[in-house]
């Protein structure tokens, strides 16, 4: 359309500017996914989501990133809430409607962000609960010597973990790498019932349960209220509860994980053999 007629349009309430040469027709209303679809069309012909973006979209991690990320073969600059990955090679794939990179690509793109670690064995833990994961299609066919990305993607699988798939928050993402990094026993389970009590962090033989407090889910007197409720219940059938908030966890880590140590050895054996054992989901 030239260029007089889209200032008409735009006059007439008919287009709505949204990004540059890119308009939404009939209604100024937004959404994430026409956020995302704006930012694909931005970034031009042959564009796709990528990094997170991507992982969101294939339901690999929980939470979309703060900024759109896309990837296309065309020259564009990066705007504020977009990033975009220019001269891109990559071979589309289409999932829920829109272009994203395809699966292997995405942990590729991953593995070069911050965060990679957490990000990529959680996407990982995901697509083994899909039963989409194929290690060794992955490190054969795309882990390849200079490719960015390869190195972490290769550390990522060798140190799979399927609890990630179950973890809620990044919080108990943190959880697993502080056990692993400070030589504390992984849970039994992690967000599981318990007497239809929803736990994040369960360690069956010492009975003990650690709950992770972050600061959006646990700050009001109602979810106070909660939270003592249920602790009480627990103690009433032998569980010992350890609550730590988001602020503990990230700075004494170390403190926090020698008295979940010292609790476990301290009450091992608790449970009995023939006791029943957690409630189902």
């Amino acid at each position: 359309m030239s260029r007089p007629t889209v200032a008409r349009w735009i006059s007439a309430g008919y287009l709505h500017p949204r990004l540059p040469r890119v308009h939404a027709i009939g209604s100024p209303a937004r959404t994430h996914a026409s956020d995302l679809f704006e930012a694909i069309l931005y970034a031009g012909p042959c564009a796709m989501l990528s990094h997170a973006s991507a992982a969101h979209h294939h339901a690999l991690i929980d939470h979309p990133p703060v900024e759109i990320h896309v990837r296309t073969p065309r020259r564009r600059r990066s705007l504020p809430g977009i990033v975009v990955h220019g001269r891109s090679t990559n071979v589309r794939a289409f999932h829920r409607g829109l272009p994203v990179t395809t699966l292997p690509d995405t942990l590729l793109d991953l593995a070069t962000q911050p965060e990679a670690e957490r990000l990529l064995r959680r996407a990982l833990a995901r697509l083994d609960y899909m039963n989409r994961l194929h290690p060794d299609h992955l490190i054969t066919h795309h882990c390849r010597p200079g490719r960015p990305g390869s190195a972490a993607l290769r550390a990522a699988i060798a140190a799979y973990d399927p609890r990630f798939a179950h973890t809620y928050s990044p919080l108990e993402d943190d959880w697993i790498l502080v056990c692993e990094a400070t030589g504390t026993p992984k849970p039994d389970a992690v967000n599981v019932l318990v007497h239809g009590i929803r736990c994040d962090a369960v360690y069956e033989d010492a009975m003990t349960i650690v709950e992770l407090d972050g600061i959006d889910n646990h700050r009001s007197p109602a979810q106070l209220r909660r939270d003592r409720r249920n602790d009480f219940t627990l103690r009433a059938h032998g569980w010992l509860v350890l609550r730590y908030g988001s602020d503990q966890i990230r700075s004494d880590l170390h403190g926090v994980a020698a008295e979940v140590r010292a609790t476990l050895k301290a009450r091992a054996g608790r449970r009995h053999p023939r006791a029943r054992r957690r409630d189902s989901a």
